[in-house]
């Protein structure tokens, strides 16, 4: 059986008709072939069961799970305000888990998804949307084997709410963490690469408590961020520069490398809201990102990740992209896809969305929590195996 995919996308005024439209849509893309596996990107402005309800509506029984975002992504660009579903068939299996503790306890909640992949002897891959604004990412990465293929991202919507919500077959919610296992003759290749390059203004961090940066060089943050953009601190607390913070992220020393850590928001105290935390007592540089640096990051994440198919063509691609691209990307909306086009040519369907966080297990190592970056997921169909 060949590998196949499709893509529908649709605009409504309620969530219900949009993921009824979308998953219509996507189904008569398709033609004969019967999905196996669904993937739905939503507005955070419609409501999850909705959504839910419409796409179920017509998919049934078929493995689903989704996550909220600011605006979808697909090969025609950027999608504001709608629901996307994209659907692929093929020789493989999915099954989908739900697990609402995730913002409670992400060690917990690690633990629940080692019993379900421990269940079955067979290699598979975890793609996985956990809620972006309560939980610790880290904290769920770090107790997750690196025997288990783990990516996916932290779902986004309301930076001002707080309003995020993901989907795992029928149930939908906030603070959770909707998994899917993927095994059976399919190959995936996972890229991922930021454009924030550090512009020099080095800082020590020197309070933090948890998700909470307090201050920089013994000032609070925004006071710190006001003597560097110039508006005063008191104004980084409220919108729009509380969120734009998050144009401005912070590359803390980790070896010969710089990790990315960027703000979800500004406090009123002055402090910056993180969804990872930063050590008190180490060195962290400011970074600016570019179009030309993030178009370059775009194209450079699709390389590695066709590369790790091997001869295996792609079928389809999840893109997930860190939320300031889309503010740094105001002005020309939908380029980092046009950018991944440029690797994965102008046929292959494409679906994606913004996060506020990306996870992926490079070269076989536990999984790793990025902030920044863009991450391409590519499925292809891999010849079965035989043994004697």
């Amino acid at each position: 059986m060949t590998m196949v995919s499709s893509v529908g996308v649709a605009q409504a005024l309620d969530g219900r008709e949009a993921g009824l439209q979308a998953a219509h849509q996507a189904l008569n893309h398709l033609g004969a072939s019967v999905p196996g596996f669904a993937v739905v990107i939503s507005s955070h402005q419609y409501q999850a069961r909705e959504v839910l309800n419409g796409v179920s509506s017509l998919l049934g029984e078929i493995p689903m799970m989704g996550f909220s975002s600011p605006a979808g992504l697909t090969r025609d660009g950027l999608h504001p305000h709608s629901v996307i579903v994209a659907l692929l068939s093929g020789d493989f299996h999915a099954d989908t888990l739900w697990l609402p503790g995730y913002s409670q306890s992400g060690r917990e909640t690690a633990s629940k998804i080692e019993q379900h992949a421990s269940a079955r002897v067979e290699r598979q891959s975890m793609l996985f949307f956990a809620d972006g604004f309560n939980g610790d990412a880290e904290q769920f990465c770090g107790a997750l084997s690196s025997g288990l293929n783990t990516f996916g991202g932290l779902s986004s919507g309301d930076l001002h709410t707080g309003n995020t919500y993901q989907m795992a077959g029928n149930q939908t919610g906030t603070g959770g963490l909707a998994a899917a296992f993927l095994r059976g003759n399919l190959k995936i290749g996972v890229g991922s690469d930021h454009g924030w390059d550090a512009v020099g203004r080095q800082f020590r961090i020197t309070r933090s408590r948890g998700f909470w940066l307090r201050t920089l060089d013994g000032r609070p943050a925004s006071e710190t961020y006001a003597g560097l953009f110039g508006y005063p601190a008191r104004d980084w607390a409220f919108p729009p520069l509380s969120y734009l913070a998050r144009l401005y992220p912070l590359g803390v020393e980790q070896g010969e490398d710089l990790l990315v850590r960027s703000p979800i928001r500004v406090e009123a105290d002055g402090s910056f809201r993180m969804n990872a935390t930063i050590r008190e007592g180490i060195d962290a540089y400011l970074l600016v990102g570019s179009r030309a640096a993030c178009e370059r990051a775009a194209r450079q994440a699709t390389q590695q990740a066709i590369l790790q198919l091997g001869d295996v063509k792609p079928a389809f691609a999840l893109v997930l992209v860190d939320v300031a691209w889309q503010m740094l990307l105001k002005a020309q909306p939908g380029v980092e896809i046009e950018a991944v086009q440029e690797i994965l040519g102008s046929k292959v369907p494409i679906a994606g969305g913004y996060t506020l966080g990306q996870v992926t297990s490079p070269d076989g190592v536990a999984p790793k929590f990025l902030n920044q970056h863009i991450v391409v997921i590519v499925f292809g169909e891999q010849s079965p195996t035989w043994s004697a």
